[in-house]
């Protein structure tokens, strides 16, 4: 039996952590965390981080490991996740990977695409406009030239916006046609299971974890983070609305149900990404023993230590 991978995905709010925790010590293995946010050490209640008890139960990898101060690319944790993998197949038979970050996922298990070098001039014209008129700007342009990008990404990650339209820009090609094309082999098995839940139990899940965020004090980690917001990762979801906030912008509660908002609208394209993909097996959280179930089918010897 080959070493195996195996991936558990899920919108944000789902209850991906508790289930991986108890999978990998059932499984002896420690967990790779594909998340985007949660890869930064200046993030914390913002990105829901894993609890210090989790992190003690289990070994994880790529959680507060990078600063926002350094540019951290889909491709950058592609090469290091690869080899994080590489070390751990030395030593277990299997381990875990999951998180909300469709590219992280997709890189790690299918390698990225190999688009053209960037066009500087192109994307310094582009962070002009990001930087004057903001992200919405950019997304709307993108609407244009590659409405299935639109529909699928998350329209307030700068970083993924702006990289959409340049390469939909310069090469006259939507960015969602160079994507999905031949996939990378991986010398490793793949098995992947998903979490789903039906969405009113997700909206009041998503509901109930944003004010548990503000009650541990989110509104004052966004303003010790405030010499740092210019950067990318905070200007997503649940960092932009309390800037807003402390800019006058929006009230404090008003900012709160935006975070609700913006969650639950990400947590559906993430669906709507994921679904796509035919070798997905779903469950909901709660069917613990069909999860085992399978999983004892599909690792074998491993899945029934």
């Amino acid at each position: 039996m080959p070493k195996t991978l195996v991936v558990v995905y899920g919108p944000t709010g789902v209850g991906k952590t508790d289930l991986c925790v108890d999978l990998a010590q059932w499984l002896g293995c420690d967990i790779v965390s594909a998340d985007s946010r949660q890869v930064f050490r200046e993030l914390n209640i913002g990105v829901a981080r894993p609890t210090e008890a989790d992190l003690a139960a289990v070994q994880h990898w790529f959680i507060a490991s990078h600063s926002v101060r350094e540019r951290f690319s889909s491709g950058q944790y592609e090469q290091e996740a690869l080899a994080v993998l590489e070390a751990l197949f030395q030593r277990q038979e299997a381990v875990i990977a999951t998180g909300g970050s469709m590219l992280y996922l997709h890189a790690l298990c299918h390698g990225l695409d190999d688009y053209p070098p960037p066009d500087m001039a192109l994307r310094a014209r582009l962070n002009a406009t990001m930087a004057c008129e903001g992200v919405a700007a950019l997304a709307a342009q993108l609407r244009e030239a590659d409405p299935v990008s639109w529909a699928r990404i998350d329209l307030q990650n700068g970083a993924r916006v702006l990289r959409a339209l340049e390469v939909s820009l310069q090469t006259g090609i939507p960015f969602s046609q160079w994507q999905g094309r031949e996939a990378k082999v991986r010398p490793f098995r793949i098995v992947k299971l998903g979490l789903t839940r039906p969405w009113p139990e997700l909206r009041e899940r998503i509901g109930q974890r944003v004010q548990a965020m503000m009650a541990q004090g989110l509104l004052d980690e966004v303003r010790s983070l405030i010499p740092l917001r210019e950067h990318v990762p905070l200007k997503s979801v649940g960092y932009s609305e309390m800037f807003d906030h402390l800019d006058g912008a929006c009230s404090l509660q008003e900012a709160t149900e935006r975070i609700v908002t913006n969650t639950y609208r990400y947590a559906k394209r993430q669906m709507r990404w994921w679904q796509r993909d035919e070798a997905i097996r779903w469950f909901h959280p709660g069917q613990r023993e069909a999860i085992m179930e399978y999983l004892s089918a599909e690792l074998g010897p491993l899945g029934n230590k």
